[in-house]
């Protein structure tokens, strides 16, 4: 019996090496090869995505933009840039029991009385999936449900049925029997995500790709997934809380970086109207250590309550925590904020907590960071109904931040009457119940709230 021959493919960019190393010559990434079987090379399976090989001209191609596919439910579509794009693939990664496969199966029941989808599950039975959908009061006639793994027998299908709107769920357990590798594989996962991806963009049918993620969150497979795909899908937020936050990574056809807002319920996620009020906690009076801030979340300005805790620190290295932001920029703040603004924290514990579980990737939560620290520092309440937002240098100079007009006209339509903003963000026209007070520096900023 001949020897099975093994090689070692990384999970980060699909390169493939004849002995094990600790760093990937191919990305240079640590710790990401794996042994897995050899596979033969077939070249039958591959096919073009264009009709002929001739060559076409920039302007000879026709552009008319094709009506998207709406799926009815407001934050899908928002997350999606407006809805589904014919032949566009979609990837949407999440943590196990977040709401992944109930959200898609919401959406292709409504759908379904438009457009043809076909559900393919390779986790669950046709059974399961139905029992799913009476509980969730979900019921469609005209659902396609296809229990199966193999990539060949999808295909049959797919081909015969010629659907509109196609979820695979979840492409882990979808495998090709020209590859010897068990599914989940690197080789697996990349060729069957791979073939998919063409069918969807020479049939024009809009394709959903389950993914499961690994224990850092990202999504399991050569990172190479990510970039095949039109559109990346994240679910965010706890397991345990009721709402929960959908984050487009990547989107070519909408932008980047927008949010949904879910609530999960007895019958399913329901689309919240005003996530603003999600991340605004209740308050019984003015309490120290606690600023809004307004962040930009795709299109979307958003409200969110910043709070902070400064306490004296019982051992010789004080601890700095932080929940939604990111850990090494509230170190650098708090050197900004002991040499520009005087106020030193050395010997206190710092926690800074984003609350609603949201994570805030931009710069402008530096502003309202440093007000939320020295307000819990000081022991001194911030005014109420005040809102901030801006970038904080090395130097001490607060900078400008995108879009910040939008930002404090969502302040105002929610009843906040104070804003303090870096000065090029200042309003050229006065916003009626907005009082806007400019600053340059950090200090300026500390002064105005004392």
């Amino acid at each position: 019996m001949a020897k099975i021959k093994t090689i070692y493919a990384c999970s980060e960019c699909g390169g493939q090496t004849l002995k094990w190393q600790g760093q990937c010559p191919h990305c240079s990434a640590w710790n990401t090869l794996s042994e897995t079987v050899a596979e033969k090379a077939v070249s039958s399976r591959y096919q073009s995505l264009a009709q002929s090989s001739q060559l076409t001209h920039l302007k000879e191609v026709d552009t008319n933009e094709e009506p998207r596919l709406l799926t009815e439910i407001g934050e899908l579509d928002r997350v999606l840039g407006g809805g589904l794009v014919r032949g566009a693939v979609v990837l949407i990664g999440g943590d196990p029991g977040i709401g992944k496969s109930t959200l898609l199966l919401q959406a292709l029941t409504r759908m379904s009385e438009r457009c043809k989808v076909v559900y393919v599950s390779g986790e669950e039975s046709a059974q399961q999936i139905a029992l799913r959908a009476r509980r969730l009061q979900v019921q469609s006639d005209r659902l396609g449900l296809l229990a199966e793994i193999q990539l060949e027998h999808i295909f049959n299908v797919l081909k015969r049925e010629k659907p509109d709107v196609a979820v695979i769920d979840s492409i882990q357990t979808v495998y090709s029997e020209l590859l010897q590798s068990a599914p989940g594989s690197v080789a697996q996962v990349r060729e069957c995500a791979s073939q998919l991806t063409r069918f969807a963009k020479s049939s024009h049918c809009s394709l959903l790709l389950v993914g499961h993620v690994t224990k850092e969150g990202a999504i399991a497979g050569p990172r190479v997934l990510e970039h095949m795909v039109d559109a990346v899908l994240y679910f965010e937020g706890d397991t345990h809380s009721s709402f929960r936050l959908v984050r487009a990574i990547k989107n070519r056809f909408g932008a980047v970086n927008e949010l949904g807002v879910f609530a999960m319920t007895d019958r399913g996620l329901r689309g919240v109207s005003n996530p603003s009020a999600l991340f605004l906690s209740r308050h019984d009076g003015e309490v120290a250590g606690s600023c809004v801030m307004v962040t930009q979340e795709g299109s979307r300005p958003l409200l969110v309550e910043l709070q902070a805790l400064v306490d004296s620190s019982h051992s010789p290295n004080p601890r700095r925590l932080s929940v939604g932001l990111e850990q090494n920029r509230l170190a650098m703040l708090l050197a900004v904020l002991h040499r520009h603004a005087g106020i030193a924290v050395f010997d206190q514990d710092v926690f800074v907590n984003a609350v609603g579980g949201v994570k805030i990737d931009e710069p402008a939560a530096d502003l309202p960071v440093l007000l939320a620290i020295a307000s819990s520092l000081k022991g001194n309440p911030l005014p109420g109904k005040m809102v901030a937002f801006g970038e904080v240098g090395l130097v001490g100079e607060v900078r400008p931040v995108q879009r910040g007009m939008e930002r404090l006209k969502e302040a105002a339509k929610i009843g906040f009457q104070l804003a303090i903003v870096p000065r090029a963000n200042a309003p050229k026209v006065p916003i009626e119940g907005l009082k806007v007070i400019a600053v340059d520096r950090v200090g300026q900023a500390i002064e105005c709230v004392r």
